[in-house]
């Protein structure tokens, strides 16, 4: 009787040293969370965020189903249409394609400031529309691939709410309510598929982060919460009233994803939630990828 008392004191000693060993990220999880919704409450737009952790799933989630105008970050989903066609079979990324007059627009990229469209690779107007976000390129991939099929392969990943509905700069098409739209759970989603490789292929989703790795960091919001030496793969938008941005913080020790969105900002708010959000969210998983379950620091490489 003596031995079996024994051992369930030694059983119940593990379970509470077990709890114990959990609590402590529990309650940091749960500061975490109350830091970010008390700045979404701040902030008189409409936000919604995901940041997932890429190592153990885990989600911090903000009205993530809320739909929000994407700007030019649905740009992204247009990028891995073309690389979906090209892996079909449809056109070749090195096909040589010409830029038509009928797509110039105006806001980012340079082609709008050439006085002769060229004729360029499919690849490079793909480049062209993530990392200098050229609004022509970005219209000629769209009459390459057209609306239909980027929507449809949006539904085959399961980004049901991620419409594409329009080219760039159209004013007409949004005040009739043709918006890019997306979620940020189905941007979280998205993002996710690309950094485990499950996009066609592990060296397409690759080759896609690492374009999504050139675009300018000064444009990132989420950037001024994260050290300059932390790689980012991401593509922000903007609209009037509307702020977006997809990212992949390539954290060596807790890569993480994150989605932030904003709608019906008001006219002057200052630019500070997203950058307050990022910061919480770095110092989360930044402890998390450095921390014993103690929450002692050591090198990463000794943690079991």
């Amino acid at each position: 009787m003596k031995k079996f008392s024994l051992i369930g004191l030694v059983l119940l000693l593990l379970s509470i040293n077990a709890m114990a060993q959990t609590s402590a990220h529990k309650v940091l999880r749960q500061q975490t969370e109350k830091q970010l919704h008390d700045i979404i409450s701040r902030s008189p737009a409409v936000t919604g965020l995901v940041a997932v952790d890429l190592t153990s799933g885990d989600t911090f989630a903000f009205n993530p189903d809320v739909v929000f105008p994407q700007a030019s970050a649905i740009k992204i989903p247009i990028l891995m249409n073309v690389y979906q066609q090209a892996h079909e079979g449809r056109f070749s990324l090195t096909d040589i394609r010409k830029v038509s007059p009928a797509d110039v627009v105006g806001g980012t990229g340079v082609l709008k400031d050439l006085k002769t469209m060229p004729s360029t690779s499919i690849y490079d107007l793909g480049v062209l529309m993530i990392t200098l976000s050229d609004n022509t390129a970005t219209n000629s991939l769209i009459d390459l691939v057209s609306m239909k099929e980027i929507n449809a392969m949006l539904r085959g990943l399961g980004a049901k709410q991620t419409l594409v509905q329009r080219k760039m700069i159209n004013a007409a098409a949004s005040g009739r309510g043709e918006e890019n739209l997306s979620t940020p759970a189905d941007a979280a989603r998205i993002l996710q598929l690309l950094y485990k490789g499950e996009f066609i292929s592990k060296a397409t989703s690759k080759e896609i982060i690492s374009i999504l790795k050139r675009t300018d960091r000064q444009t990132s919001r989420l950037a001024a919460g994260i050290p300059d030496a932390v790689p980012i793969a991401f593509k922000p938008g903007v609209l009037n009233g509307v702020s977006t941005e997809w990212a992949i913080v390539l954290l060596p020790e807790r890569p993480y994803a994150v989605a932030v969105m904003e709608s019906y900002k008001v006219k002057g708010q200052a630019e500070e939630t997203v950058e307050q959000l990022s910061e919480v969210l770095y110092q989360y998983f930044w402890r998390m990828g450095n921390a014993t379950r103690y929450g002692t620091y050591v090198d990463p490489k000794l943690i079991k």
